[in-house]
């Protein structure tokens, strides 16, 4: 789909949430027409590794272990684009796990370490105050690149879980490990977490 069409459905999207009283919502996508929204892709959203700032993406998919091989952090160094297609993410065999700085995760924990992985990003980022302070003028966030058959995670459900822990003042608490970030969320229903929409209820 062309990425005008994509702007046009965000626009749709956002229209008929309005007319339910969902307003306002951010697009947190390269699709987005807002500068926030843009910024906080995993295209764009930086993290740090290794001392050095790298895109979100990159950092993502080079964490990736597969049956044959893995992780391919060589990937860490490319543009994000390249990352997300490169082509051994295709022949490796199945997701098995990712290991990022000295943490490992199971396959099992994929939401768990994309989330994670982009909340520490959004924490530490230099410009991290500005965009938390954006992020709370917006009861949600979507995602229109997000295609439930191909992917499990995406960018408007971590953006939302940001802001919830910031609002129960356990932001800091749920980043010192995933496990920990895995032990918050799970007090919670994977479907109706009161963790998320305490904050930004209804969820789209």
């Amino acid at each position: 789909m062309a990425p005008s069409q994509k702007m046009k459905n965000v626009d749709a999207l956002h229209k008929a949430a309005s007319e339910l009283g969902h307003a306002p919502l951010l697009e947190v996508s390269t699709k987005s027409k807002v500068e926030l929204g843009w910024n906080l892709s995993a295209f764009n959203l930086t993290i740090l590794v290794n001392g050095r700032k790298i895109p979100l993406e990159c950092a993502y998919q080079g964490s990736k272990i597969f049956e044959y091989g893995g992780p391919y952090k060589d990937l860490y160094e490319s543009e994000s684009r390249d990352a997300k297609r490169d082509e051994r993410l295709k022949s490796s065999g199945e997701l098995i796990g990712f290991r990022f700085e000295e943490f490992k995760f199971e396959e099992s924990s994929k939401n768990v370490f994309y989330d994670w992985l982009y909340i520490r990003a959004l924490s530490e980022h230099e410009d991290s105050q500005d965009y938390h302070d954006g992020l709370r003028r917006f009861v949600g966030f979507t995602d229109i690149e997000f295609n439930p058959k191909k992917s499990l995670n995406n960018q408007a459900r971590a953006c939302a879980i940001f802001i919830a822990l910031d609002h129960r003042e356990i932001l800091n608490e749920s980043l010192k490990s995933p496990e920990k970030l895995r032990q918050v969320l799970s007090k919670y229903s994977p479907v109706h977490s009161p963790l998320i929409a305490e904050r930004t209820k209804p969820m789209l």
